[in-house]
């Protein structure tokens, strides 16, 4: 057996969706490529789906909290705030999309503008232009279902590998809302194939997609993207906890020092340095990477390190149908969404906008926790509720603000005494206003399609499914932290390429968007890098 190499072409830290991006477009250009990862491969046992008990499984060994979950490459979170943060994060090889659902949405192009069209938050430094070609790519790799066309989307030059995931019972049901309301409607489009796709094998609608595609039908990054890396070269190693990102004398970054799953320290060497450990990690590590020429934390002169958390403002409406409308079949996210109140509202209370995503039921057990109580009542709640509802996501643009933050926290530490981190966050009154509209015209939809009876889950805690904005990217040195390529305005071959670097979060989901980025990042990689 070969001894470990110590020296990279490019060291990349996190083996989640954008970093088996960087990964693979690297490897095919032949360079060596090591990648860390805190966590572990989540094998096919692990994930709920698999088991006849994967609703409990989902709710405590994949919980997506770290507090709860306790897997060996889990950092404390402690949330803060007007509106703490949930935070949704795996610490795994694929990252905290091993846990999600597929919703694949591309930014709009107004997206990239919101500070010039809408006087909100920060104009991107680049375009969607720029964007498009790693979008088709991107797609094309994952395998999504979709229709082109959509009249609210940004132009395409290429259909979706397959075609939309069928709508369902309930699907048909929203769109009755729609059109009875005149709001325009449009497939959901999803990292999800309806149809075999390069080997693997099409949806069957088992439902409930964030537990675990049971044979991939949910594009997976570390079996798109990482694998294909690692047959061509790259190395991986999980359970390595990067403790800094170190630099030489002229600060440039030298490489990182990580404990190994032994609570042995190491430090490996490479030209470039990539971090990849998303919107929390990401700021983490930075912070943690302090010296005598960064004292406050690496490429962190502008002290924007950690601020302008974003989460978007979010939260499930919930309809109740008296007949039964199989709720429970079809991707979770598969049904039809709407960015009908997209672009603000006319009224002016708010700027910018939000989208709907009118989807699938709950699954049994937490049908149960949420309007089933323990007694007399439990199965008549059950009967009355389980496959009779329907649940629409509403999804909002999230202003960037300097109060909104990560920093770390020596009081909770890792196995190996790191620090965890703080998120203190409060919704503005932008926002504020926002969900309010947000859950009226949801709850329009559901009365619209059918429904008897409309609840909510509300804003006092947030969902902390897109952690965004921590380490922003933008042109001047004084406001954000890394440029346009996502290359550190203080460190020449540091990288930092997930969805911290968004300037904006627009109003859809960002897997899409942070991979288009990596693959368009791991291209700027080669051609500042190549010699």
């Amino acid at each position: 057996m070969r001894a470990a190499r110590e020296e990279f072409d490019v060291l990349v830290v996190g083996a989640g969706c954008a970093g088996s991006a960087v990964a693979k477009r690297l490897s095919d250009q032949g360079l060596d490529i090591l990648v860390l990862e805190a966590g572990d491969w989540v094998t096919p046992e692990m994930r709920p789906k698999t088991h006849l008990d994967w609703e409990a499984r989902a709710r405590h060994d994949f919980n997506p909290r770290p507090s709860v979950r306790g897997w060996d490459g889990d950092y404390p979170v402690t949330a803060r705030g007007g509106n703490p943060i949930d935070a949704f994060i795996y610490a795994a090889v694929g990252g905290s999309a091993v846990g999600y659902g597929g919703h694949f949405w591309r930014f709009a192009p107004s997206d990239f503008r919101a500070q010039t069209l809408d006087g909100f938050g920060v104009d991107w430094p680049i375009a969607y232009e720029d964007l498009a070609p790693y979008y088709d790519l991107n797609e094309a790799e994952m395998g999504t279902a979709g229709l082109r066309g959509d009249p609210t989307g940004p132009p395409r030059d290429v259909e979706s590998p397959t075609g939309p995931i069928p709508i369902g019972r309930l699907g048909e049901k929203w769109v009755d809302g729609f059109e009875k309301l005149g709001w325009y409607w449009w497939p959901q489009e999803q990292a999800i194939i309806s149809e075999d796709y390069r080997g693997r094998k099409a949806c069957t609608n088992r439902g409930f997609c964030t537990a675990g595609c049971p044979h991939s039908a949910l594009a997976y990054a570390e079996e798109i993207y990482l694998a294909p890396a690692l047959r061509r070269g790259a190395e991986l190693r999980t359970g390595a906890h990067v403790r800094e990102v170190t630099v030489d004398a002229d600060g440039n970054a030298r490489g990182a020092v990580y404990y190994d799953r032994h609570g042995q320290l190491h430090e490996v060497l490479a030209k470039v340095v990539v971090v990849c450990a998303n919107g929390l990690g990401s700021p983490r590590l930075l912070l943690m990477s302090t010296s005598p020429r960064f004292p406050d934390g690496l490429a962190n002169s502008s002290g924007m390190v950690g601020k302008n958390l974003m989460t978007h403002v979010q939260t499930m409406v919930i309809g109740h149908f008296e007949d039964r409308i199989d709720a429970h079949q079809g991707a979770w996210g598969g049904a039809v969404a709407t960015r009908q109140f997209y672009d603000g509202d006319p009224k002016g209370d708010f700027k910018r906008g939000f989208m709907m995503a009118a989807m699938r039921g709950y699954p049994p057990l937490t049908t149960a926790l949420q309007v089933a109580p323990w007694g007399p009542a439990h199965h008549e709640a059950m009967e009355r509720h389980l496959n009779h509802e329907g649940v629409i996501w509403v999804c909002g643009d999230d202003e960037p603000e300097l109060t909104n933050q990560v920093t770390l926290d020596w009081e909770n530490t890792d196995a190996y005494g790191l620090p965890g981190v703080v998120t203190d966050y409060t919704l503005s009154d932008n926002s504020r206003a926002m969900s309010k509209q947000m859950v009226a015209r949801a709850s329009e939809l559901c009365e619209a399609a059918g429904a008897d009876s409309v609840r909510d889950l509300g804003f006092d805690t947030l969902l902390g499914w897109h952690l965004l904005g921590t380490v922003r990217m933008g042109d001047d040195p004084e406001t954000s932290v890394v440029n346009a390529d996502n290359r550190a305005h203080d460190v020449p071959n540091l990288y930092v390429v997930d969805g911290s670097s968004f300037p904006t979060g627009a109003a859809v989901n960002p897997t899409n968007t942070v991979q288009a980025l990596a693959l368009r990042a791991a291209d700027r990689i080669l051609a500042a890098h190549a010699n």
